[in-house]
Formats: structure tokens, C-alpha cells, sequence
């Protein structure tokens, strides 16, 4: 698998991702799917400060994204971003997710940011997984937070510092091949 910076090209197959996860299941919280232009528009979005990649397999075809976003916007807390991984159906519990987040965790370092968090509705094995593997540790629970197709749903979040020390000047922005 390659791994790149996402573009808007991107967006077609980004969506085909993430509809189906936000149509049929309780893991995105979002209630409508996003439309491609709404993917597209998030995509550039994002990159004009953080990172967003995607995973190409030998048909340049994407299996999987992850990217980082604020956490919070209050000052004390830019030197940290939440991040989300989704990879696509067929291409899950090959190492994608791990791939990936291991592309991004030294480049939101790099940047100057301190901790990373991810949130994931519970229950869900496979990504409570995948973050314990790359060395997330839990450290809440927030229960019945979202309403979802017909029931209540809790919602963990999970932590790991991306670098030591105190901070170096603000984050820097992310900029595609540099």
C-alpha cells in the first residue's frame, strides 16, 4: 500500500468509505451522510492546517484515510488534535488502520503537537483495537452521549502523547511534501 496526502480527486472514493458507516452503523455520529462536495470541502479544509492521508493499493484504488483535527478551540489546547481512521470494507483487519495512523503520528509530531485523542462509539472491538495497538490508552467514557438508530450509544476516548517536552513555539501547518 502507498500512502499520500489525500487530495479532492480523492472525494468520490473517500465518500463510498465513510457512507456506509455513517448510513448503517453507530460508529460516525453523524445522522446524514456527507455528499461527495461535502467530503471535497473537508478534505481541503483540513489540509490547510493538518494532515489527511489516504492508503492506495496497487490500482491507485483508496482503502483507507486518516487525518487530524483540532480538539478543542481554546487556546491551552492547540497542541493537541483528534484523530480518525476508516478504512474501507473489504481491505479491514489487514493493517491499514495501523499503516496509516504510523504515517501520521511523526508528521503531527513533527508539527509540534503534543497528544493525540480518538474517540470511538462503543462498543466496537475492531477500533478500540487497532488504537491499543498503535499505543492509545483509554481514559473516559462518556455514556448514552449519542442517540443513533434508535438507541442510546456511549462514546470512549482514547490518548497517547506524540512527543515529550514542553512546546516549541504553536504547530506548525501541514504542508503536502514538506
Amino acid at each position: 500500500m502507498q500512502i499520500r496526502t489525500a487530495t479532492a480527486d480523492d472525494a468520490p472514493a473517500i465518500h463510498a468509505i465513510y457512507l456506509p458507516v455513517v448510513r448503517d452503523t453507530v460508529i460516525s455520529f453523524e445522522l446524514q451522510p456527507p455528499s461527495v462536495d461535502e467530503m471535497r470541502s473537508r478534505i481541503t479544509s483540513t489540509l490547510q492546517t493538518l494532515p489527511w492521508l489516504v492508503g492506495v493499493d496497487g490500482a491507485d484504488a483508496v482503502c483507507g484515510y486518516v487525518y487530524a483535527s483540532r480538539f478543542r478551540e481554546r487556546a491551552a489546547y492547540q497542541w493537541a488534535v483528534e484523530i480518525t481512521a476508516y478504512v474501507r470494507a473489504d481491505c479491514r483487519g489487514q493493517g491499514v488502520g495501523r499503516q496509516l495512523y504510523a504515517r501520521l503520528f511523526p508528521i503531527l509530531a513533527d508539527l509540534g503537537y503534543h497528544q493525540a485523542v480518538a474517540g470511538i462509539a462503543l462498543p466496537n472491538a475492531a477500533s478500540v483495537a487497532l488504537h491499543e495497538a498503535m499505543g492509545m490508552k483509554p481514559v473516559a467514557r462518556f455514556e448514552q452521549i449519542g442517540h443513533k438508530l434508535g438507541g442510546w450509544h456511549d462514546v470512549g476516548y482514547w490518548q497517547m502523547a506524540l512527543r515529550e517536552g514542553e512546546p516549541q513555539g504553536t504547530p506548525r501547518a501541514y504542508v503536502a511534501g514538506g
